[in-house]
């Protein structure tokens, strides 16, 4: 993502040079005027500031990106008065053998070698538009821009893209920001592929930052696996522990707090084992540290803890002590493993316990169990921790991927991954 600022007198001017420097797919998160500073404000006057986002892989986005449009008319059907055009437009995209031509001849100019990087979203979403405008679900006549801004359901675009996020199970309140802004930036005869360019593109910069593991500033790089029972925490600690020591060579240590279950326990120092690397059960505070210091030479020292209900003071006290027990003086980093199977509401419950006494990135679990993934959505805006990885298997160490905002916008919008 490429994010700039640009200056002119007025805000077209403004508009203007970002879109010459970035290309017309750049989208306008924000605008301001900026008064002048000491006395230049006495003979100057005050200046337009545009600040312009552009996703760096638009063209390979985008393109995919007609698929998630197709997707979302699919699965709207909730009201009966607009179900019936919608159908008809499904068919003709399946059908027509014109449509058919054209989505192909995007997709090859997407994908050959020789295509120019300025092919525009436009062309790309050039037939749903026009087959949009064939069924008058869409009009080219100017709307009433205020009428617009007050209602964010004034156009079919709005209600696909509402019922889609909320059949993701995107909370509601977000859901309508997302919608807030979109009206915001509606312009007459703004095209659609503009409207999705833009919420797709302010949805990937909400995620923010991406919480990977990386080479501590001393060594050992300490890190915590913190979350409820059942969520796959020792098997998440095997996957990324396996890469750690296969693919990056890395000296390794595996650790466990959670002595309520021996099958845990077990299950771990299997992995040790096939892995080659140190293991040992922990079960006090100080049994911790002597271990941190015994493995001291390691690169990392993952450390498994007692899954438990967020609403069991006498365990949650216990993980409390392990986490302060490993001070400053370590590079010490956090993982809240969940699952994306679990109600938004128990997630949120079981984050703001954990909030009370740490910091955190998250990990989501079993996303190859849900068709939903609005809770990694809500979360991330509701606790604002980073995003770091996510499992889609049981296989290890294979079912271990980094989060990527733009793949899960886009399913979230209707596409498939």
């Amino acid at each position: 993502m490429i994010i700039k600022k640009f200056q002119g007198k007025t805000e077209l001017e403004a508009t203007a040079l970002a879109k010459k420097e970035l290309g017309e797919n750049a989208v306008i998160m924000h605008v301001r005027t900026v008064k002048r500073k000491g006395l230049a404000r006495l003979f100057k006057k005050p200046y337009v500031e545009v600040s312009a986002a552009l996703e760096e892989d638009s063209d390979t986005s985008f393109a995919k990106m007609k698929e998630a449009v197709s997707e979302i008319a699919k699965t709207v059907n909730k009201e009966e008065s607009s179900s019936e055009p919608l159908k008809q437009v499904e068919s003709y995209v399946n059908k027509t053998a014109e449509a058919r031509q054209i989505v192909s001849k995007t997709q090859n100019a997407s994908d050959s070698k020789d295509a120019p990087a300025s092919v525009n979203i436009e062309e790309k979403l050039d037939s749903l538009h026009n087959l949009l405008l064939e069924k008058n679900l869409i009009s080219e006549e100017k709307p009433d821009l205020k009428e617009a801004e007050t209602d964010a359901r004034s156009t079919d675009f709005f209600k696909l893209i509402y019922n889609t996020l909320i059949d993701n199970e995107v909370d509601e309140k977000y859901v309508n920001d997302i919608i807030d802004e979109a009206v915001k930036i509606y312009k007459p005869n703004s095209q659609i592929d503009y409207i999705l360019a833009n919420i797709y593109q302010r949805m990937v910069l909400k995620f923010g930052k991406v919480s990977l593991i990386e080479e501590g500033t001393t060594k050992p790089k300490v890190m915590f696996f913190i979350g409820p029972t059942g969520v796959g925490k020792t098997t998440t600690i095997a996957k990324l522990a396996s890469k750690l020591k296969v693919n990056e060579r890395k000296k390794i240590a595996l650790l466990t707090t959670d002595t309520y279950r021996i099958a845990a326990a077990e299950q771990l120092r299997t992995y040790a084992n096939i892995l080659e690397v140190p293991f040992k059960v922990i079960y006090s505070p100080d049994e911790l540290m002597a271990a941190i210091k015994d493995f001291s030479e390691s690169d990392y020292i993952l450390i498994d803890t007692a899954g438990h209900s967020h609403n069991n003071e006498t365990q949650k006290n216990g993980t409390k002590q392990f986490l302060s027990c490993v001070g400053d003086e370590f590079d010490k980093q956090i993982y809240l493993v969940l699952s994306a199977t679990t109600k938004y509401r128990d997630l949120l419950s079981v984050c703001e316990t954990y909030a009370e006494f740490t910091d955190y990135s998250l990990i989501f679990t079993k996303l190859d169990e849900t068709e939903a993934l609005g809770n990694l959505y809500n979360l991330k805006l509701r606790t604002g921790a980073n995003m770091s990885y996510i499992t889609v298997g049981q296989d290890v160490p294979d079912d271990i991927e980094e989060f990527s905002p733009q793949n899960t916008v886009k399913q979230l919008l209707g596409g498939n991954n």
